[in-house]
């Protein structure tokens, strides 16, 4: 049987691990697929090329998928989100003179009061004319999201009290060190690289921020998914294998090292180790810390694309833009997520297939549940927002009612 070739781009970011890795270690392949694999340095980029047909699908940050549905800043472009690469994965990295005015130790910051510090001295700044500065990767980013998200909940107002700036992953420990940001949110290995390079501390991981917030995804264009639905099934497969193989014990310092590659990461394989095990450093030169969670990936259905959290993505959107909420937007953003198409190519195999599309965000606190599936036994855990609110997907205008 000859194979049939897809391009993926991607990002130099460890939560590209599932493409990679499902071609390097032979999960593609045997669901007779040749995976080529295009790196770029900005997701603009990665976004470009998927809709002009250099790629058929992408590693990609989930907001910028749904913007490109919603014709946010060019024209719009149906897309599809069948598989989520991922949640979790980014950290917030101070310079080291503010990390050093807002954390009293060598631990993780509690977003609360790391935030009532930092309200502080952003509001001085701002008086002052010179506001703090944070760099995130793309408007139309988790990352950017969730930044807003802890600062606005802390009292901080973006755009107001703080600036915040573009930067590609790659370059963000080089702001950092010459100082054109004060702080950054990216994925790793980005953060960790700042670290070792002694100018930048991590400060909180967006994990703290939301327990189970989505991240990268793997989009294509709409009519690509409808046009090769054998073809997008048997991705969808190997990507699951590939999660699968993530997360087994005694695999991450292989899966470190074909990361490292300069074809694909072309960065330390010692940082990327340490994000696909959970562990941390938060300062140069320290041990590394466990931090649960970090990185979360195939346990409790992680890559199946909750249309709730395409919803939570678009109040976002819609809250940081200033645009009204639309029932027919929230609509489209809603449909980007395609849990139909995941259920399908996995049907049979035993992995847990939810019952349900959507689900109330942050509602679970306590211990794990169980959750309705039609397929394996589904067990969810925590999923909580710092800030104790919960989303509901039918309700995104009493939601964004009552945010600060």
């Amino acid at each position: 049987m000859s194979l049939d070739r897809v391009r993926i781009g991607f990002l130099p970011l460890v939560d590209a691990a599932l493409p990679i890795l499902a071609r390097e270690q032979g999960f593609a392949e045997a669901e007779g697929l040749e995976l080529e694999l295009v790196r770029d340095m900005t997701w603009a980029t990665v976004r470009d090329r998927l809709l002009y047909g250099h790629t058929d699908a992408a590693h990609l940050v989930a907001p910028l998928a749904i913007a490109t549905a919603l014709g946010r800043g060019r024209p719009a472009v149906p897309m599809a989100v069948p598989f989520v690469l991922g949640l979790n994965g980014n950290a917030i990295t101070l310079a080291l003179p503010l990390a050093e005015q807002v954390l009293d130790d060598d631990a993780l910051g509690d977003p609360t009061i790391l935030g009532e510090r930092l309200r502080i001295i952003a509001r001085r700044r701002a008086a002052s004319g010179r506001r703090l500065r944070f760099g995130v990767v793309h408007r139309y980013s988790s990352h950017n999201y969730m930044l807003r998200y802890w600062l606005a909940a802390c009292g901080i107002r973006p755009d107001i009290d703080v600036e915040i700036i573009t930067t590609s992953p790659t370059f963000a420990a080089d702001a950092l060190a010459v100082g054109e940001v004060d702080g950054i949110c990216v994925g790793e290995p980005w953060n960790s690289v700042a670290v070792d390079r002694g100018v930048g501390r991590i400060a909180l991981v967006t994990a703290q921020v939301w327990r189970r917030g989505v991240e990268k995804v793997l989009a294509m264009r709409r009519d690509t998914a409808l046009e090769v639905p054998d073809t997008v099934h048997r991705l969808i497969r190997a990507l699951h294998a590939a999660a699968a193989h993530f997360v087994a014990p005694g695999t991450g310092e292989a899966s470190a090292a074909i990361l490292a590659r300069p074809e694909y990461l072309d960065a330390p394989v010692d940082p990327i180790a340490r994000a696909i095990t959970d562990r941390v450093r938060l300062v140069q030169a320290a041990e590394p810390v466990h931090i649960a969670d970090f990185m979360f990936q195939y346990r409790e259905a992680a890559n199946f694309p909750w249309r709730s959290q395409a919803a939570w993505l678009y109040s976002q959107m819609t809250r940081w833009d200033g645009t009204p909420f639309s029932p027919e937007e929230a609509e489209i953003a809603a449909s980007v997520f395609r849990p139909d198409i995941y259920r399908a190519a996995l049907a049979g195999s035993g992995a847990p297939l939810p019952g349900a599309s959507s689900k109330l965000e942050g509602a679970i606190g306590g211990g794990a549940i169980g959750a309705g599936s039609t397929q394996g036994r589904l067990i969810l855990g925590r999923d909580q927002f710092f800030d104790h609110r919960a989303f509901d997907p039918d309700d995104i205008p009493g939601y964004l009612a009552a945010l600060p």
